[in-house]
Order: structure tokens, then sequence, then C-alpha cells
């Protein structure tokens, strides 16, 4: 898929520890361009994110950031697109 064909969307991911924002890559149109669509993947065993922002849930502190995350779909608790100034 040619670089100018897919687009880099915002998205925040909660798990039991963590809150996580970073961007996902979804064709700019057509099949699989919908969030939803991506998600509901059986055949992805991973949500792949980039430059993505882990916040522990518990107020601990043990926040990081990392270029690439791939985070196991079984440990998703939520997800939502994030605002669009966040």
């Amino acid at each position: 898929m040619p670089v100018t064909d897919v687009r880099h969307e915002k998205i925040v991911v909660e798990t039991d520890r963590y809150r996580v924002e970073g961007y996902i890559t979804l064709p700019q149109e057509g099949y699989r361009s919908r969030l939803s669509d991506y998600l509901n993947r059986k055949d992805q065993e991973f949500l792949i994110l980039v430059d993505a922002e882990l916040n522990a849930l518990d107020g601990s502190g043990r926040d990081w950031a990392t270029p690439v995350l791939m985070l196991a779909r079984r440990h998703i608790r939520l997800v939502v697109p994030a605002a669009p100034d966040a």
C-alpha cells in the first residue's frame, strides 16, 4: 500500500493498568478505514501503536513512552478516538 493511501489516527486505549495514547495506521478510505473495522479483525492478535504514551492508572508515576507499542488484544478494555486537541 503506497504511503499516500494511509492515515494516522490518534486513539486512547485502556488496559487494567495503563491509559495509552498513540497513533494507529489506517487506510485513507475503503476497506478497514474505520477504527471499528480495524479493531474487529479476528486475525489480528496485537494492536500496534506508534508514538505511544503510557500512563499508569494507579497514579504510581510509572508512566513511560515508546516509539512503537504492540499491545495484545486480550489486555484491551476500552478504545476510543482521541479528542482532536489531545
